[in-house]
């Protein structure tokens, strides 16, 4: 069970965060964008990428049973979420599937705003962690695409293919 929850997690985790860092680096000349917000009580497209990218490890080590690495502040600006994206890359890549044996019956105990949560390794993935991680990507493509980046699904996504000028 160790390769699937490891398959379900670190590559999938990798991989949307390239997308995110391929987004933020279209913001070059336009970084006014980062700052913007789809309502105000929500968080900025920069800090939905940050978010993203401490989630990715938040939900990768408890599965391996490591503690997570505390977040280098790097700033919101362009290059450092980069920065952010790169450190929680390298972290990802740091995993084996070795390390997620166990991982599928491991209990998590995490909170979730104030709520304070105790799953299997397998909820805290599907019905924790994932989500959340997918939100936050989400949100700063939403937001990213609605201040006018020509972004699509091809490019949240990297395998959707559409003729130029769809963007879907």
């Amino acid at each position: 069970m160790s390769q699937e929850i490891y398959a379900a997690s670190v590559p999938v985790l990798d991989h949307y965060l390239a997308r995110l860092a391929g987004m933020v680096d279209r913001t070059a000349g336009r970084e006014q964008m980062l700052a913007a917000r789809l309502v105000p009580d929500m968080f900025s497209a920069a800090q939905q990428v940050a978010t993203a990218a401490g989630f990715a490890l938040r939900i990768a080590c408890p599965l391996a049973g490591r503690a997570v690495p505390p977040a280098q502040d790097h700033g919101l600006d362009r290059i450092g979420l980069g920065r952010r994206i790169v450190d929680a890359r390298q972290g990802l890549a740091a995993l084996r599937p070795e390390d997620f044996a166990g991982a599928a019956e491991r209990r998590i105990r995490h909170r979730a705003g104030f709520a304070e949560l105790d799953q299997t390794g397998a909820e805290f993935l599907h019905l924790f962690g994932m989500p959340n991680f997918l939100f936050h990507v989400s949100m700063a493509f939403a937001v990213l695409r609605q201040q006018g980046l020509e972004i699509g699904k091809a490019d949240f996504d990297g395998l959707h293919d559409y003729p130029h000028g769809f963007r879907f």
